[in-house]
């Protein structure tokens, strides 16, 4: 096998535009496969992520938070991450970082799923 044969290639693409859809009520179906509100709501959970992440470990190197295990790290990430996504302001955080502006009284926390 020669060098070129275990080269990746990487695959890039353009996002057509970075336009908000001007009614967030509209047809989700759009809204899941349009690439530019994927990227924007990935870019939205990926600082969500990160801003835990820092947040834990802060708290662990001024000693007010005590983990036995990578195990329990994890553990307490997630836990945290679901009781901020559980709430009316984790919710509208994504919404507003996807170029959505919703009154906080209308984020439904318990939508249902209507699978087919």
């Amino acid at each position: 096998m020669n060098e070129s044969e275990n080269t990746l290639t990487p695959y890039t693409f353009d996002v057509a535009s970075d336009r908000t859809p001007q009614d967030p009520t509209a047809s989700p179906f759009r809204v899941v496969v349009d690439p530019a509100m994927r990227q924007r709501l990935r870019r939205a959970l990926i600082a969500l992520i990160e801003n835990h992440d820092d947040q834990l470990a802060k708290h662990f190197a001024e000693g007010r938070l005590a983990l036995d295990s990578y195990k329990e790290y994890i553990e307490i990430f997630a836990r945290s991450l679901r009781e901020t996504m559980d709430t009316k302001e984790g919710v509208d955080y994504l919404l507003r970082s996807c170029g959505f502006d919703i009154k906080p009284e209308e984020i439904n926390l318990q939508p249902e799923t209507r699978w087919k």
